[in-house]
């Protein structure tokens, strides 16, 4: 893909969550399509490869032909804590040590994410996770999150929002994640995306995989990045709730030096801030599915 505003916009932006449903594909078939994601001609697109703790052990037997043997070309882990952080954290870290000390740390597990529904247990929480992960605490969208995102601003924490699911229920509504955005934005707390976002704009799509799979209003992965960028510059919210909820590729013109949507502008300034310090990546466990509608819109 040429160097244009809209690859800045979503350069390592696809966290590969293969593992997890609707692809729930088995570890072997999950790390060798991360490694053909790598060497693929859309490899600028790819972030961290998702993966419980539980299971870093069988990742590391499966990849073990498979990743690179220079620590420049490492593969980056987003590791998922479960009920036991405490003792999955130190199973990280002698992960992470047992391949640094082999001189080719191939794989290093180098983010964490949990989830937490309250100040108290985002503190318990970052109190365990040492100084060298990145930390994304996943929070809920029923209630004002405000104060979990300030929570986290005050221990350097970042946020972490289900934004779909396999079923319908699972999809926050549109206000409710205006309002973590806002939230995040105005904490400048950076955040990340998960579920229901293997489309570059919001629409009518089968949540799952399998034949006759019900179909539900999903929001776009391009709606989302650009509605947080917006919000940056200073967005009223109910045009960022438009934004979230367009669907109308027209509506949006990438030049070679901004990004328009109804009157309003991005810079290449604008977008590199927001991927720095807003949004930072999306969880999908397709790759090629949001990397393909987005070439098939003329934008990849």
């Amino acid at each position: 893909m040429p160097d244009t505003l809209l690859r800045s916009l979503l350069a390592g932006s696809i966290d590969y969550a293969g593992l997890f449903p609707p692809a729930a594909l088995d570890m072997a078939t999950a790390v060798r399509q991360y490694a053909e994601h790598r060497a693929g001609p859309d490899a600028w697109a790819l972030g961290r490869f998702v993966v419980p703790a539980a299971r870093l052990g069988e990742l590391e037997r499966e990849a073990e032909a498979l990743t690179p043997r220079s620590p420049a070309e490492r593969w980056r882990l987003s590791v998922l804590l479960g009920a036991a952080p405490a003792d999955e954290l130190e199973v990280i870290g002698e992960f992470n040590c047992r391949h640094a000390a082999a001189g080719v740390p191939a794989l290093s597990a180098d983010s964490v994410e949990a989830k937490a529904d309250s100040v108290e247990a985002i503190d318990r929480l970052l109190d365990l996770i040492p100084s060298w992960a990145h930390s994304y605490v996943e929070i809920p969208l029923d209630r004002d999150p405000t104060p979990l995102v300030a929570a986290l601003a005050s221990r350097g924490g970042r946020a972490k929002v289900r934004t779909g699911g396999v079923t319908p229920d699972a999809f926050p509504s549109p206000a409710d994640l205006v309002r973590f955005l806002r939230a995040c934005t105005v904490a400048g707390v950076p955040f990340k995306a998960t579920a229901g976002l293997h489309h570059p704009l919001r629409g009518e799509y089968r949540l799952t995989y399998a034949p006759g799979s019900p179909a539900g209003t999903m929001f776009g992965f391009l709606n989302l990045f650009l509605a947080a960028a917006f919000l940056r510059q200073g967005l009223p919210d109910a045009d960022t709730l438009r934004l979230l909820e367009e669907r109308d590729p027209q509506a949006l013109r990438v030049r070679p030096d901004m990004i328009e949507w109804r009157g309003h502008q991005l810079t290449r300034a604008a977008i590199d801030a927001a991927r720095a310090r807003s949004i930072l990546s999306f969880g999908s466990c397709s790759f090629t599915e949001p990397v393909e509608e987005a070439r098939h819109l003329g934008w990849a």
